[in-house]
């Protein structure tokens, strides 16, 4: 259909409805094949000027390899040859006209040819590889597709053109995926990008001149299935006690910061605590990049904005989170504090919104209260310490620390309370730590998380008011004999 054809060649099919191609650069291969139609005995030739008939065609390589994740060089040469016939023979215009099924049995029909015409000689299965790797790179995520359909895999990490890493059960291993380099980029004048695709995972670009091996591209996957509280009591994140006193904080309308480091487990903490927000309430998030999968049905998500190319039109963090405050929240989620809007943050806590949360990067509680502090400084606020303390300690009831240990594993490693101030210290209180008390045969960190022995934590009287008072008294009995 899209190539260049004579009169006597067959019509041309019509257009489907609609359009075929995700936003994201086309590049290299796909491990799993899909079953190729044969090309119809009526199709039209592909036009013959893409054929370089001074050159002998491909010969035949034992070292095509296309079945495995891992490709040999010949196997790439093949491919790059008979992707750049079909990108010539194409009308990529009339290819977005159709729907995905019909355009991949177009691509599929048409590179059939090529190698048919190139005379190159490949096993079947080899063909079906390399047919789903080109659809891949002109439908889909290119070499990326097999990746983004495992739901095991927590980040994919592309170094440049060569070099793919991805994260599985908290471990990063390499991978033989690999893009071909056809000089793509994401802009000189803007080299970073964040970005997220259609099911909420977050994507981070960052291109040469900032990036000097080659495009680095980061993907933070979500899984398909939302996890519930229950699943990190599963995966011994948290113990069944701890996980109903966080069931408590989350129901009870408890100021909450989540801490931790990077891949400990914030958003899916976050995520889980929302379960136990009231569906008659109005939540409002807001976010760098929306990856919050919020599991109420009255849900509002903003997004912030970056400078266009004029460095103009800029909507940060802060002023999603002031323009909150106009929209008849009853929580505010703020998926990550990094600036000055955790000022705007605090103040809706202290003023009637009861029940918000967000998440920051710090290794211990104590070290997140001192980053809300710095924040606030850093936005020019021109408060003395004292005062800024009193806002916090005014605001936030409770901290939860998450943490990725060395064995990959994420842990809740502390539920600590924001007490008070004496002098111009803040106070806390942990409610529940995990110690780590050794390692399994397989290398495992082996642990419990127990209680601290408070009798009433500050929030009592809130647990109280709705009705939860006996549950986390019971919670916090199991915790502390566990």
């Amino acid at each position: 259909m899209f190539g260049k054809r004579t009169a006597g060649d067959a019509p041309a099919h019509e257009p489907g409805m609609r359009p075929a191609a995700p936003a994201m650069p086309k590049v290299a291969a796909a491990p799993t094949a899909v079953p190729a139609p044969a090309p119809s005995p009526g199709a039209a030739p592909v036009q013959g000027a893409i054929v370089n008939k001074t050159r002998a065609p491909l010969a035949p390589s034992k070292e095509v390899q296309p079945a495995g994740e891992f490709r040999s060089e010949e196997y790439y040469r093949i491919k790059s040859t008979i992707f750049n016939a079909l990108i010539e023979t194409i009308d990529l215009a009339q290819l977005a006209q159709l729907d995905a099924a019909s355009a991949r049995d177009e691509i599929r029909d048409i590179v059939a040819e090529i190698i048919s015409i190139k005379n190159v000689v490949m096993s079947i299965a080899e063909q079906e590889v390399l047919l789903d790797d080109i659809c891949n790179d002109v439908l889909g995520y290119g070499p990326l597709e097999p990746l983004l359909a495992r739901d095991d895999i927590a980040d994919i990490m592309v170094n440049g053109a060569q070099t793919v890493f991805i994260e599985v059960a908290g471990k990063v291993q390499k991978t033989g995926i690999r893009f071909r380099q056809v000089g793509r980029r994401v802009d000189e004048s803007s080299p970073i990008c964040d970005a997220r695709l259609p099911d909420g995972s977050r994507v981070n670009v960052i291109a040469p001149p900032l990036a000097i091996d080659g495009p680095t591209l980061t993907i933070r996957k979500f899984k398909k299935d939302k996890l519930k509280l229950h699943n990190l009591v599963e995966f011994g994140s948290i113990s069944p006690a701890g996980a109903k006193v966080l069931s408590i904080i989350g129901a009870c309308r408890c100021n909450t910061l989540i801490s931790g480091g990077t891949g400990s487990g914030k958003t899916t903490l976050l995520n889980t605590l929302t379960a136990f927000i009231d569906p008659a309430e109005r939540v409002v998030t807001c976010e760098d990049a929306a990856e919050l999968q919020l599991q109420q049905p009255h849900v509002v998500r903003l997004e912030t904005r970056p400078p266009n190319l004029e460095g103009s039109g800029t909507v940060t963090m802060t002023d999603l989170v002031k323009n909150c405050l106009r929209m008849r929240p009853d929580r505010i989620i703020v998926g990550e504090v990094r600036g000055p809007e955790a000022f705007d943050l605090l103040q809706a806590m202290n003023t009637g919104h009861d029940g918000s949360m967000g998440t920051l990067h710090a290794n211990t509680p104590r070290e997140a209260l001192s980053r809300l502090e710095s924040m606030i400084t850093m936005g020019g606020f021109s408060l003395p310490s004292k005062t800024i303390r009193e806002i916090i300690v005014g605001s936030l009831d409770v901290v939860i620390q998450a943490a990725r240990l060395r064995d990959g594993s994420r842990r809740i490693t502390a539920i600590t309370e924001v007490i008070g101030l004496e002098g111009d210290t803040v106070i806390t209180q942990d409610l529940l730590t995990f110690e780590i008390q050794g390692e399994d045969a397989n290398g495992r960190i082996t642990g419990r998380h127990r209680s601290t022995g408070i009798g009433r934590p500050r929030f009592w009287d809130r647990a109280k008011y709705y009705g939860l008072e006996k549950e986390l008294a019971q919670a916090l009995d199991e915790a502390e004999a566990a």
